[in-house]
């Protein structure tokens, strides 16, 4: 019975501050040029001002983060976001003019875009910042009210983002709801003019069809494997520096990180050897480094560890890479930069999205048996290739579907603001980032204005004559 009020009285205070958000919404109408920017320079202030507080809740709820990690990739991320939404906001808000057809004629038509009214923001663990507050600037940007759930993961992270949060905003402009996967799912089944969830394809599937209930439109941006294609020919020493830092940034905890390696089947032992030499440069102290970030907790320890058990027992190679320190000395979940050697498709880490620092390494006799091995297998959310070679590459690009893709580097595509980010298929559908963030937020509302007389008057109301049979014939000619 209690457990039954707690559910009914969450539902209660969500529902009650949607209400309030949207009939504020509606009260006030779409906030001008000048209020967005204001709106946005408070959350800028905001985060720069608890810059060391995020890091700090962020070790408390991670065991270590690394605090470059989290300045670069969770403060530096959002301001420079919306530093970019502030500078393109005038354009972004202009109604765009359209092309009106000469048998409309005298008119004119253009699009506005215009604010949604309350978006919903489920943001996940492994960014518990970036992932809340980017999203945030981008509705804010847009014009909206936000209502945010974070996750119960990152306790620390979420109640110092619901204190920043409220102490900035009045509730009926932004809300923070924290609490367990039952908030969760009171919060997706909300009645919200869209809303943005981002983390496993899992529970993306569970979160679109509770938001279908109520036709809320969705933008998710999931995960998935994320492969790395090197062509043959192209340094292995580069490859594997680029590939250490995506696949080791945040302990491999990033939607986009690599998820395994595809090498020509001569490169192989080059391959370990480059990598490992660069895990070691980036990580002298090895796993126990302030820089080396540790698994979000025991649980996704061990469901990792399983991954790589996994593979061992099915005849994987299992090669712990970079500095190892003494057995005793090692750090609560912490697991050491992992290559697999020799996997097949039957091991669990073939098939499951591995989120941590182990990549499998799969080998290819010719470029297009491993294009064709990408697309034997579910869309990812990013694709990395690299190849110096214009054929290659045009190949890799025209060939593949994904996310994003980038070339010679890993992750980095994420930072661009001027590029959309977002997955395809199981990972993920819609985009932020760029105008495509401001305009999945918005409605791009269709306007025809004409005169008292235009042309097409003559052409659709009976009764039909000559000029109506010129026109028809002018026009489908």
């Amino acid at each position: 019975m209690n457990a039954l009020t707690d559910v009914q009285n969450t539902t209660l205070i969500l529902n009650n501050t949607l209400a309030t958000q949207r009939a504020t919404f509606i009260k006030d109408g779409p906030p001008t040029l000048a209020l967005r920017r204001t709106n946005l320079d408070k959350l800028r202030g905001a985060v720069l001002s608890n810059k060391t507080h995020f890091e700090d809740a962020l070790i408390a709820d991670f065991g270590n983060r690394s605090r470059h990690e989290t300045a670069i990739m969770e403060i530096m991320t959002v301001i420079q976001g919306i530093d970019y939404l502030k500078s393109n906001l005038r354009k972004f808000m202009r109604p765009q003019r359209r092309h009106v057809p000469l048998n409309f004629q005298p008119a004119r038509a253009y699009v506005t875009y215009q604010p949604l009214g309350v978006i919903g923001i489920m943001a996940p663990w492994n960014f518990p910042v970036s992932l809340s507050l980017m999203p945030l600037a981008t509705a804010i940007a847009a014009g909206n009210r936000a209502m945010i759930k974070p996750s119960e993961i990152t306790p620390v992270t979420s109640a110092l983002l619901e204190k920043i949060l409220s102490e900035t905003f009045s509730n009926n402009e932004v809300a923070v709801f924290q609490g367990d996967a039952s908030m969760g799912i009171a919060f997706s089944k909300l009645d919200f003019d869209h809303l943005f969830f981002t983390g496993s394809t899992l529970v993306g599937r569970h979160v679109m069809k509770a938001a279908s209930e109520n036709l809320v439109p969705v933008t998710l941006e999931l995960g998935g494997k994320s492969p790395v294609l090197v062509a043959p020919d192209y340094p292995i020493e580069h490859a594997a520096r680029q590939v250490a830092h995506g696949k080791l940034a945040n302990c491999g905890q990033i939607c986009v990180a690599p998820d395994y390696m595809l090498i020509h089947e001569s490169q192989v032992d080059r391959f370990v050897e480059s990598y490992d030499t660069a895990v070691k440069v980036m990580y002298p102290d090895g796993p126990l480094s302030d820089q080396y970030t540790s698994i979000i907790n025991e649980n996704h320890f061990k469901r990792i560890s399983s991954l790589v058990e996994d593979a061992r027992t099915k005849n994987a190679k299992v090669l712990e890479v970079g500095i190892r320190p003494h057995e005793a000395s090692r750090r609560v979940h912490t697991l050491a930069p992992t290559l697999l050697i020799n996997v097949s498709e039957d091991m669990n880490v073939m098939q499951e999205e591995i989120f941590g620092p182990v990549l499998p390494v799969v080998t290819y006799r010719d470029i297009d048996d491993a294009i064709a091995y990408i697309n034997a297998r579910p869309r990812p959310l990013a694709l990395y290739f690299f190849g110096d070679n214009e054929d290659q590459r045009h190949n890799v690009l025209t060939r593949t579907t994904s996310g994003n893709i980038s070339i010679n580097t890993t992750i980095m595509h994420y930072a661009l603001d001027d590029l959309p980010f977002g997955g395809i298929g199981s990972s993920g559908m819609g985009a932020y980032h760029g105008v495509e963030g401001f305009r999945s937020m918005s409605h791009a509302k269709g306007t025809l204005v004409t005169k008292k007389w235009n042309i097409s008057s003559l052409l659709v109301k009976p009764p039909f004559g000559p000029i109506a049979n010129f026109i028809l014939k002018t026009v489908l000619r």
